[in-house]
């Protein structure tokens, strides 16, 4: 008659013994950290070149279990070193574009990665597939990642190098590189993925091949939007930000984007060629887009112009030097009321916030 009662309190008793064994996993976590500002090919003021850095984990280990590089400017290993990383501890990087300020800093991350770190797996390198422009010429990743040192191999430095270790490859940095490419499409597509995190990206507009990026993880979702625009190049237009990008970011918990302020508009005086203003999205529209899609953060990057600086390279800014309260006062006239973050270098949003 007894049975059944003893039969429940051993099962609650050993439940009770057995509980501490199972330890739960700790909580995930991401940073998000701009390894680079500045906006465009120019040089004010230290800044960094353009570039993103998304780290995933969880407590236990500072979020720092997958590393994804996204545009690798100039500086960008000295960005990272601040950081406490080397660059063998990037998982992946992720090209935009293949302007130069989005890649100055590659060869130096794969230089340094041969000279120390050439042991570890090759670095996946992900970026849109050749691409032939409008104009005839063509845009390629591939040959990038390729031809990445060649220079230190025609000095003959990767020969003397390697005659100094031996364990390092013989061909250079490039066999380090395992080259990932996707032709972007209208619709967002998984291009890269590890475990719990996933990378979708989608076509948008700047120069041809260029794609925006969109990271989704179990502590939170970030877009990377590159230097996208309308597909409308020039008013009339709704908007200057990209409708793919609106498409991709939709739920998202944080934007990252290249800004441009309006006071750069060509009739402003600035001298801007108004085909460089107009491939840019703009301050204003980029809060507006953050709205729509809900966004609780909106990373304002590669800023243009800088703040601080009087010009944009040969362009004028009008009316002097912009400040980040004018970057965010623009942002907010749209009405959005997320968490705006005026881009400076090594600037982060942790998901979720502590």
């Amino acid at each position: 008659m007894n049975r059944i009662p003893i039969v429940i309190a051993v099962a609650l008793v050993m439940g009770a013994w057995l509980a501490p064994t199972t330890v739960a996993s700790a909580a995930p976590c991401l940073m998000v950290t701009l390894t680079g500002t500045q906006g465009g090919p120019g040089a004010f003021n230290g800044l960094a070149g353009p570039g993103t850095l998304l780290s995933y984990g969880d407590d236990s280990n500072g979020c720092g279990a997958l590393n994804l590089q996204f545009d690798a400017g100039r500086g960008t290993t000295m960005r990272l070193s601040q950081l406490g990383m080397t660059v063998g501890q990037l998982d992946a990087i992720f090209f935009t574009h293949l302007h130069s300020d989005h890649t100055d800093g590659f060869a130096d991350i794969m230089q340094l990665r041969w000279h120390f770190e050439s042991a570890r797996p090759k670095l996946d390198v992900v970026c849109s597939a050749d691409t032939v422009s409008a104009e005839g010429f063509t845009i390629s990743c591939r040959k990038l990642t390729l031809h990445i040192a060649d220079a230190f191999i025609q000095s003959g430095e990767i020969a003397q190098r390697v005659s100094e270790d031996k364990a390092r490859p013989a061909g250079g940095p490039a066999e380090l590189i395992n080259t990932i490419t996707f032709e972007p499409k209208d619709e967002p597509e998984v291009v890269w993925s590890s475990g719990d995190v996933k990378v979708s990206a989608i076509r948008s507009t700047h120069i041809a091949g260029h794609a925006s990026y969109r990271v989704d993880t179990p502590a939170g979702s970030v877009v990377i939007g590159g230097d996208a625009g309308n597909d409308a190049i020039a008013p009339p237009r709704a908007s200057s930000t990209s409708n793919e990008v609106e498409r991709l970011a939709k739920g998202a918990d944080v934007i990252v984007h290249s800004t441009i302020h309006p006071a750069m508009a060509p009739e402003k005086g600035s001298g801007m060629p108004p085909r460089i203003f107009y491939r840019q999205s703009s301050a204003p529209d980029l809060g507006a887009m953050a709205k729509r899609v809900g966004a609780k953060y909106l990373m304002l990057t590669h800023l243009i112009p800088p703040p601080g600086a009087t010009h944009q390279g040969p362009w004028r800014v009008p009316g002097g030097r912009l400040t980040e309260a004018d970057y965010r006062k623009a942002v907010l006239e749209s009405g959005f009321t997320g968490n705006v973050v005026v881009g400076a270098d090594l600037a982060s949003v942790r998901l979720p916030p502590k």
